[in-house]
């Protein structure tokens, strides 16, 4: 498989780069779900918003990536049956669920940092608030980020329907393609 994106097929590190991604949006998704209703007394009451956390930062770092790595090596042009409907529409998908990630990023990012503290990324190097102490950021920027991951997780829920949809009805290579075949 060449690394690079052709104009039928996808490189390799565009597939990894979005199975990496689609893999954390629904780890960070399910962690996220979880760990909101735990108690100040239990053992992941800290250790799982700190996971949360520094896997939110790492995937901003893959998706800034992801965006560069788009912008120098394009995606395989639309396959022939397609519709024009259907080509449109996928294109406006994928920006909104480019946009939805970073917002849910950056408000995941304002929530903790709020306060002026920086975040921690599994021990490894800290991110420092770029705001400082701004009061009431938290409230507003916890509204975004829950109502922008639950979009993203609909979002894909309808990209991976379509995908489907490509594969069983259709029977084209639209799925095909992004599994490296």
């Amino acid at each position: 498989m060449q690394f690079r994106n052709s104009i039928d097929r996808y490189g390799a590190i565009a597939i990894l780069i979005h199975w990496l991604v689609a893999v954390a949006v629904i780890g960070l998704f399910a962690l996220g779900y979880w760990m909101v209703d735990l108690t100040y007394y239990d053992d992941w009451y800290r250790r799982a918003p700190d996971i949360h956390r520094s896997v939110g930062i790492l995937l901003l770092a893959v998706m800034v990536l992801r965006v560069i790595w788009r912008f120098i090596n394009p995606p395989p042009a639309p396959l022939s049956e397609h519709t024009r409907l259907e080509v449109l529409s996928a294109h406006a998908a994928h920006a909104v669920l480019y946009l939805l990630l970073f917002v849910a990023m950056v408000s995941g990012y304002l929530i903790t940092t709020a306060d002026g503290s920086s975040i921690s990324v599994f021990g490894w190097f800290d991110v420092p608030s770029v705001t400082g102490q701004v009061k009431g950021m938290e409230d507003i920027a916890g509204t975004i980020h829950y109502w922008s991951t639950w979009a993203i997780v609909v979002l894909a829920g309808l990209h991976a329907l379509a995908a489907l949809k490509h594969h069983v009805v259709d029977r084209d290579r639209t799925l095909l393609r992004m599994l490296g075949k």
